[in-house]
């Protein structure tokens, strides 16, 4: 099937990373605004069955730097629908990580692609072999797709060009899914795409809950698991609710139970918190916990500085990412912001405190009016000392959290002449197992325990 490759084609090569100092070339990613692919369906007589088109200059005359770039898939079949589009275009993806010396990440308007040095020297320098690994995959996956046209695009005025109308598409199929409510649908849809680089990660698509990647709604999800019933996206049966405001049903938790190999036992959809959603590495965005504030903030992968944290989006997403669920940090999709679910078990935009000024104008239209002028972004505060003070002023929601935690604490407080509590746990000799987390610096797991020390040590254990 793939004889005529240069290089290896097959599923081992998913989940390869390719690091700069091994890259050829690079394509979309962090260091270029436009970048995109889109899927359209046509009708027969308007493509032309297995073209590709090269728009600028092909690999071979690329130097090493970051490319603004775009894939551009025209496909046509007596039963292709429009409702697609997303689905095939979700299976890019897939595709090209099962080519030999490439790497793509993300998907939609956020693509990263990486072509390596040893497999540019092997042979792969021209876009036509990539084409034709795509179109002979999309044909023999999916049937339903009679012809397939591809063009990719290097040329930066006419990415640019592309990119509105890919930016156009998007917003009409998310603006299709919004009126659809959870509590009305019998089933979800569940995607397993990203376990090439997340093994435990399954993403629960609901009519309320994007996909953490932003690319497929319900219907997309819908849609795919009718025409490719053994494929990666299938169905989720709800089984009974067991929490409407958390998000837990039965049926969620055992399909996550078994498509996670029984790592993910439970899933709350609409929470940071518990039993978070996993994440896997294309998600568009992280909430992330800011303890110091008690509130949550949210930035996306396009955003270059740092948090008022003093993290990057990177940091903070390689410590979310993998699969995990991490306590206080939720891989989700920009759609998900504009949900009556988003985060509600949280407190919603109430709880959220600070956000990106790109991503709060996208999504400005579906935060509460009389909270957006008190939710602050990177030009209103650059760490967390001004972002308390702006909170205040601002008299955000969550500082009522702080003010019935310190009344709390208060009536908590015992009377001076009372004798200090004995430990939960005797404190000699306590050892914390420590392991090196994926970002840097420590990750101490503590269950079920509570714990009153008058000091910590931390000892770094010698490798065996």
């Amino acid at each position: 099937m793939f004889a005529d490759i240069p290089v290896d084609v097959g599923i081992i090569y998913e989940g390869e990373r390719i690091r700069w100092p091994d890259a050829r070339v690079e394509l979309g990613g962090p260091r270029v605004e436009h970048k995109f692919e889109l899927v359209k369906v046509r009708r027969m007589e308007e493509i032309e069955d297995e073209k590709i088109i090269i728009v600028g200059p092909d690999l071979k005359d690329l130097e090493k730097k970051s490319y603004p770039f775009g894939i551009y898939i025209e496909v046509a079949g007596k039963e292709l629908e429009e409702e697609l589009e997303g689905v095939i275009e979700r299976r890019i993806h897939e595709y090209m990580n099962y080519i030999e010396g490439v790497m793509h990440l993300n998907q939609r308007y956020d693509i990263w692609i990486r072509i390596s040095k040893r497999s540019f020297d092997k042979g792969l320098n021209s876009f036509v072999y990539i084409g034709k690994v795509l179109q002979r995959l999309f044909k023999s996956e999916l049937p339903i797709i009679e012809k397939i046209q591809i063009a990719f695009i290097t040329d930066p005025e006419k990415v640019k060009e592309k990119f509105k109308e890919a930016m156009e598409t998007y917003e009409a199929r998310d603006a299709k899914a919004r009126g659809l409510k959870d509590e009305e649908v019998d089933a979800f849809y569940g995607c397993t795409l990203c376990q090439s680089f997340a093994p435990t990660h399954v993403c629960v698509i609901t009519p309320q809950r994007y996909s953490n990647c932003g690319a497929i709604s319900w219907f997309d999800g819908r849609a795919a698991a009718r025409v490719d019933p053994k494929g990666p996206i299938f169905r989720i049966e709800k089984g009974e609710c067991i929490d409407p405001i958390r998000g837990e049903y039965t049926g969620v938790n055992e399909m996550v139970k078994r498509k996670s190999g029984g790592e993910i036992t439970r899933v709350w959809l609409y929470t940071a918190f518990g039993y978070p959603h996993t994440s896997c590495g294309c998600f568009e965005a992280v909430a992330f916990y800011i303890p110091e504030v008690d509130g949550l903030g949210i930035v996306h992968r396009g955003f270059a500085e740092n948090t008022p944290i003093g993290l990057s989006f990177s940091t903070i997403a390689d410590s979310t990412a993998g699969g995990r669920q991490v306590d206080g940090f939720h891989g989700i999709s920009i759609e998900y912001m504009r949900s009556p679910k988003f985060l509600q078990a949280d407190g919603g935009w109430e709880r959220i405190v600070w956000v990106p000024e790109t991503i709060k104008e996208r999504v400005k239209d579906f935060i509460p009016k009389d909270l957006v002028d008190k939710i602050p972004t990177e030009k209103d505060v650059k760490n967390v000392e001004e972002l308390k003070q702006f909170l205040l002023m601002k008299n955000h929601p969550v500082v009522k959290r702080w003010k019935k935690k310190a009344e709390e604490a208060a009536e908590k407080k015992p009377p001076e002449e009372a004798k200090p509590m004995k430990p939960a746990v005797p404190t000699a000799g306590l050892t914390v197992p420590v392991s090196i987390g994926a970002a840097g610096g420590f990750k101490l797991v503590l269950k079920n325990v509570k714990i009153h020390a008058e000091k910590i040590r931390i000892i770094k254990s010698k490798e065996e």
